[in-house]
């Protein structure tokens, strides 16, 4: 039997937001997207000085596609471990959120979806925010 909204069969898991973006290659260009924003921005760039950005990249595609529904785990440090001696600021959590938004409307994803990823980043803020 096939969902008629969804044109999938009943009873099949949906897919998760991980594989309704793309996988794994989308996930790397919407972070490639959203560093270029990010080390673009003056405020925020001072941030990544001496950070090894390609390792940063690999570390930031496994924890977005974790949070996404990816089955490849993320191995890396706890949210607060890794951020606790950047003294982030609450504007600045608000301007990565804002560049992650801007990446994926650049990569084509939908209102809906963006505001789903992004309200899962505000719990975050907790262990990110030290300033």
């Amino acid at each position: 039997m096939t969902d008629t909204i969804s044109g999938t069969p009943s009873g099949a898991p949906s897919p998760t937001l991980f594989e309704q973006l793309g996988g794994e290659d989308a996930v790397g260009a919407v972070v490639d997207i959203f560093y270029d924003k990010v080390l673009g921005d003056p405020d925020l760039q001072p941030y990544f000085t001496g950070v090894d950005l390609d390792r940063l990249k690999q570390h930031q595609r496994r924890f977005i596609g974790q949070a996404l529904g990816a089955t490849r785990p993320y191995s890396g440090r706890s949210m607060r471990k890794a951020h606790e001696h950047l003294a982030i600021t609450d504007d600045a959590f608000g301007k990565v959120v804002d560049h992650l938004a801007g990446a994926l409307t650049e990569a084509g994803v939908d209102e809906a979806t963006i505001g789903t990823i992004t309200q899962a980043l505000l719990p975050l803020k907790a262990d990110i925010v030290t300033a």
